[in-house]
């Protein structure tokens, strides 16, 4: 069971109401468990109150008779007592994995709406504990807190009413030593969950140090670091162990502190209440009745204690969770879609319902079919990621249906940032960028990803078959379409010496296949999309000099038609682009071809000649 870390939601009301519209979905479930809950409860309770009428009335007159029925019907209470806590636990095990099952849906579903910025600025080890450490919080509440918390409060207030009922009394005397139990509590509490807030932080700082430390064991090989990485481990490990000993020093406590108090609760009780039945100030049958009460006091009130602490983490763990589900989804305002169309004999164009090999934008507003042909243009973009810092300023460029465009800069002068503005991962601070004549914001933002194939640098393969990771470029391409765009990409030689071909399973993203190889499958992925644009950010920057010679001819047949644009640090693979772009702090500072770049003798000419390297 997850360990309350002394951390509670900031937004306290606004959690709980968020949790309680997903229980709300179960109400009915919900519903049957509290039912069950109090008859549990309540049998717990009236099975030990049994003990008076018992001892009155039958054991001290004698009635062995009475004493056989009285001792039956207790035995049926808590029988109903029994049968009740066992289907509240499997109704409760029901609701609680419906409730956790829709929380996990909507977060995932979630995720595919956000923005590409989110994930630029949150971890993915932060995002990933959402799913995992606070969706468990969450699990183990629900599973064994909200039906404990229940019982744990009908059974205090139980106890303490037929206290009073039974001896009102002596039962100020237990009620001074609930008020010690809960003064130790809160104490107690106080200085736990002190500890346990820098517990958490310490447990974080060295969960991450080692996921690094694993991460990067070959540089750390390399650079013989393994004692000194030893050193900063044990450093991190050093100060959770305080933390945590401190920790569960104060939270240890309460649990023996509360029975030992009880303990001595029940020994004066016991001695105090014999001489009242002694004096004839209370009957026997109340006094083993009111002992057994006071000696079961502590349980429900540790329970109580244990069960709240687990809810407020509960409640943290839910507080990152709807966090995460009320981050702005991403916007998208476009109305201008995608379709297949078709020509008919007078040459205009129809929507078709099935795949043809033509495309057009359809805009519902304006009811026309534009042709998709590739046509993009900037016109004075400027950009930056954060108000403070402008990446791109004033660009304008264009490439007509089938061109080339090169962008060639050191690290850092917006090549990536241009791209990135293609397909919408950001929108322009100014200017605007058009693709066929229709501003990009104006289109759906799926209709303009399916028009694009992306080729990144770093190439990422799920865990799956070679030919599921071809046919995520588009999920209906047959067996044939997929070999097709490996034989383009020059990948189905190496697939086809694989043990099993195409259904060679690839796991730990591709780690069982070489750099070379994986790019030769995100080139192959980008082939049978068949998209009219496509961009290629360093494609063949991991492939060898011998590998992209191989693919040279690939990607020619691949970009023969289309409008592409590439980015690269070899100049020997934008040659033959119709236009290249150099680029230095989000500024153009050269354009032409090759020969005519070279002509100028400016930065591209100093490139090529290596008079310096980018950076």
């Amino acid at each position: 069971m997850a360990q309350f870390n002394g951390k509670r939601p900031e937004n306290l009301k606004g959690t709980i109401k968020s949790l309680l519209s997903y229980m709300g979905r179960h109400k009915f479930l919900l519903a049957i468990v509290a039912v069950l809950v109090t008859f549990s409860a309540m049998a717990n309770l009236l099975g030990t109150y049994m003990l008076k009428p018992i001892v009155n009335n039958y054991i001290v007159p004698g009635d062995l008779k009475g004493l056989i029925v009285g001792v039956a019907i207790t035995a049926v209470i808590y029988l109903v007592g029994v049968l009740s806590a066992f289907g509240y636990t499997q109704t409760m095990v029901k609701a609680a994995q419906k409730i956790i099952y829709d929380i996990r849906r909507d977060m995932f579903h979630k995720m595919q709406d956000l923005p590409l910025e989110y994930y630029d600025s949150h971890t993915h080890g932060d995002t990933m504990s959402r799913f995992t450490n606070d969706v468990d919080t969450i699990s183990d509440a629900l599973n064994n807190s909200f039906a404990m918390v229940i019982q744990s409060f009908i059974q205090i207030v139980g106890t303490l009413t037929l206290l009073f009922v039974l001896n009102w009394q002596l039962s100020f005397l237990v009620v001074l030593g609930y008020i010690a139990m809960f003064s130790y509590i809160q104490y107690s509490g106080k200085k736990s969950k002190y500890y346990f807030k820098h517990q958490q932080r310490y447990l974080g700082d060295l969960n991450g140090y080692i996921e690094e430390m694993i991460n990067g064991q070959k540089v750390v090989k390399v650079f013989n670091h393994e004692n000194a990485n030893m050193d900063a481990f044990h450093e991190r490990n050093q100060k959770l162990r305080e933390a945590g000993t401190k920790a569960v020093s104060y939270s240890s406590t309460m649990v023996p502190m509360v029975v030992s108090i009880s303990y001595i609760n029940y020994a004066l009780v016991a001695v105090i209440g014999g001489i009242m039945a002694i004096k004839g100030w209370t009957d026997v049958g109340s006094l083993a009745s009111y002992l057994v009460f006071v000696r079961q006091a502590a349980l429900p009130i540790n329970q109580f204690t244990q069960q709240s602490n687990f809810l407020l983490a509960a409640l943290a763990g839910a507080e990152r969770i709807f966090d995460l589900m009320s981050q702005e989804k991403e916007a998208d305002n476009g109305n201008v879609t995608l379709t297949y169309v078709r020509k008919r004999e007078d040459g205009t164009l129809e929507k078709s319902d099935t795949r043809t090999n033509q495309w057009a934008w359809e805009d519902p507003s304006a009811h026309t079919l534009t042709p998709l042909r590739g046509d993009v243009r900037f016109h004075d973009v400027s950009f930056g990621y954060v108000p403070e810092k402008t990446i791109l300023k004033d660009i304008s460029l264009y490439a007509k249906p089938g061109q080339k465009i090169a962008f060639v800069g050191s690290t850092g002068a917006g090549k990536t940032t241009i791209i990135n503005l293609i397909n919408r991962f950001y929108d322009v601070t100014g200017g605007s960028i058009t693709y066929d004549g229709i501003d990009v914001k104006n289109i759906q933002k799926d209709s303009l990803r399916r028009s694009l194939a992306v080729v990144l640098q770093d190439t990422h393969l799920f865990t799956g078959t070679i030919a599921d990771n071809i046919r995520f470029g588009r999920l209906d391409a047959t067996d044939e379409e997929v070999r097709e765009a490996a034989k383009l990409a020059n990948a189905d030689s190496f697939i086809r010496r694989l043990p099993q071909g195409y259904q060679t399973m690839v796991t730990g993203d591709g780690k069982n296949l070489s750099q070379g190889q994986r790019q030769l499958l995100s080139i192959a992925r980008a082939a049978v999309a068949d998209p009219p644009v496509l961009i290629l950010d360093e494609a063949t920057s991991s492939i060898d000099t011998r590998t992209e010679a191989l693919i040279e001819k690939g990607m020619d047949r691949l970009m023969e038609g289309r409008t592409v644009f590439v980015i690269a640090h070899r100049l020997s693979t934008v040659r033959n682009s119709n236009a290249i772009m150099v680029l230095d702090h989000g500024v153009i500072i050269e354009r032409g071809d090759h020969e005519q770049l070279l002509e100028q003798k400016g930065v591209y000419y100093q490139l090529y000649h290596g008079m310096f390297e980018l950076s």
